[in-house]
Parts: structure tokens; sequence; C-alpha cells
């Protein structure tokens, strides 16, 4: 006998037809967050679709604008919300680049509502600066699920609950190991590894400190270095070990991410104690530069614990990345020299293909600087003057496609007005800030 009209099957019917309306409605695509510095997976890559091709006239609209003060860290953005850390201070900030004076503030952290840039909550405490660019904190928050973690200039750790801002753990870095902060401050943006946050804090025989996550102890501690230097920890896969390159004032030396057991190291003079970009890893190759021309490539042993020096401080073709990361696509990397302009090297030669001021502008101004992040076949460059440039770079050249003007450059460096802070890019919107305030710009394809 067919049931086709059984009470048991009428009483599904409502069940089905949901069922089936679900499976043909049209679903809205979830964008992705940007929890942490240089984005989810930390490469810089923005990898979400739907995006305009060029900008309307008049620029991107601004969907909100929330007041913060003075910063250079960026901005992350997870689970509905953005958080961002400031300096609130009466005092002028916009001093002298090289010189160390003491300046009374307070250090803020805040998260606010992604959707309308709505305030949920804050925490701030005194800080008495004695670092030089002293607008604000430089790293960015890092967001791992219920937890957020923030790093100070003067070296302020802190994990925080995300629902409500309430301290979990902290530590005051440069208390915990009789150390004092880095000419520039403490700007290397720590890095969650599994149940571990490395995070640079200086001192003897802890330069790199493992932490639990969840109970701020600490797990392992490693190296001695004459300063902290700024260049935020990273972790590759060589052959069949995780190795933690650490780029030090006096040495590029990488440990083991699990223990702190040093792997290998090798010799590095940084002027100033200026290292500031994380590594790149092509293929066996790492390459490393800092400023005044100390450029470095090595070719790390797969099989065991070693590298040789391949070549060492090129002054005619390598690059001095002195203010942003550089990008690798393939055997090339893209990156803004301390002269100002964007470089194009080909690894391993450490040959210069090309290079260009465009992105800042016709005329090329000192330590210029633009953040660089890939989506798709292109670039956005987020550049000092707080334009937005959408670009196509190659091993031909560089090519523009389109530019706006999006926020106010209200920093000062070398003379001149900046914003030198990294944007976010999330759920197709870019958040971006200066030292008056954190916008949200719908970058959404219409």
């Amino acid at each position: 006998m067919l049931l086709t009209d059984s009470p048991a099957l009428r009483r599904m019917r409502p069940l089905r037809f949901l069922l089936l309306a679900a499976l043909t409605l049209p679903v809205a695509a979830r964008g992705d967050d940007w929890p942490q510095w240089m984005g989810p997976q930390r490469d810089n890559v923005w990898r979400e679709t739907g995006l305009i091709d060029k900008f309307p006239e008049g620029g991107p609209p601004v969907l909100w604008r929330a007041p913060v003060a003075g910063g250079y860290a960026g901005p992350a953005v997870a689970g509905g919300r953005v958080f961002i850390t400031d300096y609130v201070t009466k005092d002028n900030v916009k001093v002298s680049n090289f010189e160390r004076q003491s300046f009374s503030g307070i250090e803020r952290v805040l998260c606010l509502e992604e959707a309308t840039g709505k305030p949920l909550w804050k925490h701030e405490y005194p800080v008495k600066y004695t670092i030089s660019y002293p607008a604000g904190p430089r790293c960015t928050p890092v967001v791992d699920g219920e937890l957020v973690y923030t790093l100070g200039a003067e070296g302020h750790l802190i994990c925080f609950q995300v629902a409500d801002g309430k301290i979990v753990w902290q530590h005051h870095l440069t208390e915990k190991y009789n150390t004092k902060a880095a000419l520039w401050g403490y700007a290397a943006h720590p890095l969650i590894d599994g149940d571990r946050l490395l995070c640079l804090a200086g001192g003897e025989g802890t330069h790199i400190v493992a932490f639990h996550k969840r109970t701020g102890d600490e797990i392992w501690s490693a190296l001695t270095s004459t300063e902290q230097g700024y260049s935020p920890p990273t972790i590759f896969q060589v052959g069949d070990r995780r190795e933690l390159v650490l780029l030090r004032p006096d040495a590029v030396t990488a440990v083991a991410p699990e223990t702190g057991k040093e792997l290998w190291s090798t010799e590095y003079q940084a002027s100033n104690g200026s290292i500031i970009m994380s590594p790149l890893k092509y293929k066996d190759y790492l390459y490393v530069a800092g400023y005044s021309d100390k450029s470095l490539l090595l070719k790390v042993d797969s099989q065991q614990p070693k590298v040789e020096v391949v070549w060492r401080d090129k002054k005619t073709d390598a690059f001095s990345p002195v203010n942003v990361q550089p990008f690798l696509q393939d055997d090339v990397a893209y990156g803004f020299d301390q002269g100002g302009v964007l470089v194009a090297l080909k690894l391993p030669e450490g040959k210069r293909l090309w290079e260009t001021s465009e992105p800042i502008g016709a005329r090329k101004v000192g330590s210029a600087t633009a953040f660089i992040i890939k989506q798709g076949e292109r670039f956005w460059l987020f550049n000092e003057k707080g334009e937005i440039v959408l670009a196509k770079l190659s091993p031909q050249g560089y090519e523009e496609i389109d530019r706006a003007q999006v926020i106010e450059p209200t920093n000062l460096a070398f003379g001149r007005p900046v914003v030198w802070s990294q944007p976010a890019l999330a759920n197709r919107h870019v958040y971006m800030r200066n030292d008056k305030e954190l916008i949200c710009v719908d970058v959404a394809a219409k």
C-alpha cells in the first residue's frame, strides 16, 4: 500500500517546505575577519571578493566615524567587533623622531561594534612614555576566540575577555624582565602559536618569551640581545621542522617554537637598532633587511638546523624596508625602501627590477610609507597621505588603477603630515585610523 497521504506525511509537509525554501534562497556570503596584524593568515592577503573595481566619484563612502586619540596601532576586526588602542595625552607628541623624552598620558584599549562604531567597552591605564615617536601604541590587537591581547608602547601586555573587557591576565614587560622599551617602543606584534603567545620582551635571556595564552604563565624564554628591535616573531616550516625566526639588532636567530631551543644564528648589525620587517621566505632562502642598506640573504638547510650567508649588504640592488612589511609574490619582493620608493627585488639574486615613487607621489620623499595588501590580481596600497591606491604590481612594473583620498594625515614625521597605521580589511570594508578618528569605509561592489 502506498502511504502517499498518511497523517505522518501530512505532518511533515511544513518541514519539507521550509527545507526546500532554505535550499533555494540566495545565500549572503560572509566576509572574512581581520583578527590580527596582516590579516587572518598574517600574510597581507585579502581573500574576499565582490569588491569595487574603481572608486566612485568623491571616493568610497564612510559608513561611520569613531573618535580615537593618538597611535600607530592598526585595528583588529573579529566577531562583529573592532579593537583599537590609543594614547590620550595633553603633551605635544609631535617632536623630533630620534629623541627620548618624557610624556604623561593614558593608554586605552577600545572595543567597538563593527556595524556602527558604537563603543562597547574600554580599558585605560596611566603610562609614562620615554620613547621616540610618542603618539601612541604600535601593535595591532590579536583576537583569538574569546580572548584579545594588546601590547602597549611601554610593554603593557594584557589579555582581555572579548565579551566584556575583563582582564584575564597581564604583565608589564619592562618591570617583569628588568629592561626598558626600545627607542621606538614595543612594536613587534605578538603571535599566537597553539597554546602559546609569543612576544618580544627584552632583558637577560628573555628577548623572546612564550606565555600560556590563557593563563599568562611563562612556558619558556630565550636569547639576550642589545635591544628588542621591532620585528614580529615569525614561524616557517623548514623541511620537517618549524623554525621561529627572530630578527634582532645584533643577530638573526631561529629557535624551536615549542621549547625556545636555539637552532641557528648568524650575525646582523642593525643601524640604530632598527630591524623592523619580518623575514621573507622564498624556497630555502630568507631575506632580511633594515635601515642603512643592511640587507642579508640566508639559505636554510632543510635537512639540519643551520644556515649559510648567500650575500650581505647589497647597496646597489637590495632595498631597506624601514616602515612597512614588504610583500613576496613568487620570486619577487615588493617593498618601500628607506629612500622613499617602491622597489621590486628579484630573489635570490637580489636584483632590483624597478623602482617608483608613484604610490606616494611624483616627488620622492625619504621613508615614504604605503602598506601593501594583495587582493585577487591587484594590490591595495594605503599610503601615508591617507589615500587608498589600487594598482597592479609585476616584475615588469607598477600600473596604477585608481586612487582616492580617504583619511586625513594627522601625525608628523620628518616635517610632513603622515598617517602611519596599517588598516584592517574585513567584510568588504576598510577600517582606517589616524590620531583623531577610526573610520569604516565601504568598498563592496554595488
